[in-house]
């Protein structure tokens, strides 16, 4: 189909998505990205946020925590550290990971790091609406 490429999402416990998409929204952890038909190869690793993946069909959304994002020829492979599409997330799921995020933050060495951790989890929670 013209205008469109491979799309794959995956998360250690399951497949979310395969499919031919016209465009993939990647929250990318040195900024938003948007990945179309003839992008340059690009690795990069997520941030806490919205993946959004627009086919002919229809749009998805999924809330990924983190991972990694590869932009090749053709083709968009997320493997993703937690994705649930957002149609399934419950405020409760992200307090979880909100609290989880802060526990971590308690006993890190890089402050700096832990409290982005946590930051990014409050984002994806305001994003979501939750």
């Amino acid at each position: 189909m013209a205008g469109t490429f491979a799309f794959d999402l995956v998360s250690p416990e399951r497949r979310l998505a395969s499919a031919e998409v016209s465009e993939v929204q990647i929250p990318g952890a040195d900024g938003d990205l948007t990945a179309m038909p003839g992008h340059a190869p690009v690795i990069t690793t997520l941030r806490p946020g919205i993946l959004r993946a627009s086919a002919p069909g229809g749009a998805q959304a999924y809330a990924v925590t983190g991972g990694f994002a590869e932009i090749a020829a053709g083709s968009v492979t997320v493997l993703a550290e937690r994705a649930v599409p957002l149609s399934e997330v419950t405020p409760a799921m992200i307090d979880d990971l909100i609290a989880d995020a802060r526990a971590l933050a308690e006993g890190a060495s890089d402050r700096d790091a832990a409290d982005k951790a946590v930051a990014d989890m409050l984002a994806l929670r305001a994003a979501i609406g939750a």
